[in-house]
């Protein structure tokens, strides 16, 4: 299957969404057929900061068509941010959307998780993951969201992560797994990768983009059809 993805939000998280879904393929002894249609994180962070879902998903919509004209069978966000206003992009897009939220909740259960700590964008921390965990219960730092969605955006836009942002965000874990009940930190923003790759943070963290890739890497080998995976369309 032909695998479309909307990325540049941001570059980084791109990068890694290509690397980690190529190596995923190739372990599976299958070739990956991959378009990539480069976004703007700015605007993107512009519309989401304001609930702008109709202009963002309008965006996305031309970007997908693009995606199809080069035969793309399905299409991905590389960012649960930008999953803010996927209802409104599913409605105008001409190709089914492999969402990267709804297949968390069953991951996280399988894992014997009960709790888990997010870090991500404001939008996403406040909305605990849009709302869309019902097996799994969700914990943010509600009076530090500003601060660490702010540190989330900087480190997003530049595509990299100083020590300071790192020590930031790593302690905002650490707290959510003592302070708050976390059995886990979901990484539930695909960049930070940037402060958690190679980290020992003495504490459990999965990358939500993990979840997502292996569910691409399933399409793009044709072990799973579309109708067996979450969508929108």
């Amino acid at each position: 299957m032909h695998i479309g993805l909307i990325g540049g939000i941001g570059v980084a998280a791109t990068i890694v969404y290509y690397q980690r879904l190529t190596a995923a393929v190739d372990k599976m002894g299958a070739q990956l057929d991959l378009t990539i249609s480069h976004g703007d994180i700015r605007t993107l962070i512009r519309n989401n900061l304001a609930d702008d879902r109709i202009p963002q998903a309008e965006i996305f919509a031309r970007q997908i068509d693009n995606l199809k004209g080069a035969g793309c069978d399905c299409v991905a966000l590389t960012s649960l941010g930008a999953h803010f206003c996927v209802d409104e992009l599913a409605a105008q897009s001409s190709l089914p959307i492999v969402s990267g939220v709804d297949p968390l909740d069953a991951s996280f259960a399988a894992q014997g998780i009960g709790t888990v700590g997010l870090l991500g964008t404001r939008v996403v921390m406040r909305s605990r993951l849009y709302g869309q965990l019902s097996k799994t219960k969700a914990v943010a730092l509600d009076d530090e969201i500003e601060t660490l969605g702010q540190t989330y955006q900087e480190m997003a836009v530049a595509g990299q992560c100083d020590p300071q942002q790192r020590a930031l965000l790593l302690d905002a874990g650490k707290r959510m797994i003592q302070d708050h009940g976390a059995d886990a930190i979901v990484l539930a923003g695909t960049d930070l990768n940037l402060a958690f790759d190679g980290q020992d943070p003495g504490y459990t963290v999965i990358d939500a983009l993990d979840v997502h890739v292996a569910v691409l890497a399933d399409l793009a080998c044709g072990s799973k059809s579309l109708d067996e995976v979450a969508m929108k369309t």
